[in-house]
Parts: structure tokens; sequence; C-alpha cells
């Protein structure tokens, strides 16, 4: 009898060993997947890279992918760069469209995505490559998906505007559920203020043309993307104090993380 009651309490023992160290493996799997979570989601947006060019101008990798942002400045602003799988141009103002420049690049298979009015200004002969989208459209360009944002001064009924509603277009590019948001030349524009679960933003801000810093930092405050860089920052002034910007972001939202490029390498 005792022989018997030993070998029942040896397998009590085995079989509470064996539930507990299947529990350890379940929890420690599932710490292991909370982690993995928890890092993909803070690194949501590291395979895009934003190479500045100058002012508006900039060359986006995005995983494999090029794209160019308002190419400008000549074939040589180009130079050693990667061939674009398609372009964005926002408006026609000649810090954001050069035919000239478009011209001399390599666009064999490259699409132009372009608002109606920069599509007026371009040469015919660049009509097969050209798609156009009015604020709110949408189209796809390999894996991306791409909205036309509007983008323009207020008030939007201003004969004088320097951006007349419609004219112009912000983007919005997703893929894999990752979402980057080009400002374009507008002030703070209740379309801006309504955009949800942007990864990154790129923001303009100098006065008179688009937004002062104040109001650039309380549409960020309002739309509040993971990341904002600031850009598009050369005014009738000089440069904006895009500390400032930095400074009003980090008071209102400190999960908001403000990255400064080098839009002006001229000054270097």
């Amino acid at each position: 009898m005792k022989h018997l009651l030993g070998i029942l309490a040896l397998s009590l023992l085995l079989t509470g060993c064996k539930n507990e160290n299947q529990e350890d493996r379940e929890e420690s799997q599932a710490e292991v997947e909370q982690a993995t979570e928890i890092d993909e989601k803070n690194n949501a947006s590291a395979d895009i890279n934003i190479q500045p060019v100058s002012h508006a101008t900039a060359v986006i990798n995005w995983g494999e992918a090029v794209f160019y942002l308002d190419p400008v400045g000549g074939a040589i602003a180009f130079e050693g760069k990667e061939k674009p799988d398609f372009i964005l141009i926002t408006d026609i103002h000649g810090d954001h469209l050069n035919a000239e420049t478009l011209q001399a690049l390599d666009l064999e298979g490259v699409h132009i995505i372009v608002p109606q009015a920069v599509k007026e200004e371009l040469p015919e002969e660049m009509d097969d490559i050209l798609r156009t989208l009015d604020n709110g459209g949408t189209t796809r360009v390999l894996d991306f998906y791409i909205e036309a944002i509007p983008m323009y001064n207020l008030p939007e009924d201003d004969p004088e505007s320097r951006h007349k509603k419609g004219r112009g277009n912000g983007y919005l590019i997703e893929k894999d559920g990752q979402r980057l948001y080009i400002s374009g030349d507008t002030e703070d524009i209740p379309e801006m203020r309504a955009l949800k679960d942007i990864d990154m933003a790129l923001v303009s801000m100098n006065l008179p043309y688009t937004m002062s810093v104040e109001q650039a930092a309380d549409a960020v405050l309002a739309f509040k993307p993971k990341q904002v860089y600031p850009y598009h920052y050369r005014g009738q002034d000089g440069l904006a104090d895009v500390d400032k910007f930095k400074s009003l972001v980090d008071e209102g939202n400190e999960e908001i993380e403000v990255i400064q490029l080098d839009w002006y390498p001229e000054r270097d």
C-alpha cells in the first residue's frame, strides 16, 4: 500500500512539473510575441527614408521603391540618386515644378502623378506618363495607394490667394498599413486636421506662402502624426524657426517625434 501511495505521489509531482513547464513556455511565448508586436509598432516607419534635396524637393526610399517629390534643380540635383519608380508633383510654382528637370531624368517606365494645373504646364509629349489626380482622387502605383489631399491658403475664397483650393495637391501615400502625408503648400486647413493614423508627415511652414510655425504646430497637434518633418520653410524673411516649431509640438504632445533634416544645404 505504501509502495502504491509513493508511485501515486511521484506521478502527481511529475504531472505538476509538466504543467508548470508548459505554463512557463506559454507565458514566455506570450512575452516574446508581445515584445515583437511592440517592436514592430515602434519601427513602423523604419523602412521609409527621406533624403532632402532642397526646400520642397526630396528623394524618398520606401522599402525597395523610390519616388521623387517635386523634382527641381536640374539633372545635377539628382546625380547619384536612384531612378524613381514614380514622381509626385504638388503645384505649378517653380519650387515644385520644373519641366527641364523632369526632361533631364530617365523617365522610362516612370509615372508622374500631378494635379490638372501642373499637367497644363508640361509639354504635350509628356502626357503619356502623366497621371492626373484632382483633390480627393486616388490611384495605385506598384503597391502604393496614393490620395490627393487638398492644399490651399485661407480664407479659401480669397481672390488674391497664392494657392487656391483645387489647384494643387498634397498627398497621402499608403502601403502595408504605413501612411505618409505630404502637405504641399497649405495653411492649417480642415482636411489636414482631419487626417488619421499618420506615421510620417512632411509639413510646410513659411510666411506668407503657407503657415507660421505656430499654425503648423497647432495643426500637427490636431492630427497627431507619429513623426513630423518640417520642410518647405524658407519664406520672405529667411528660414522659419523650426526649433520653435519643435518646442511647441514637444510641449503639446511629447509622443509626436519632430525630425529636422537639412533642406537647405546651400547654407553649409
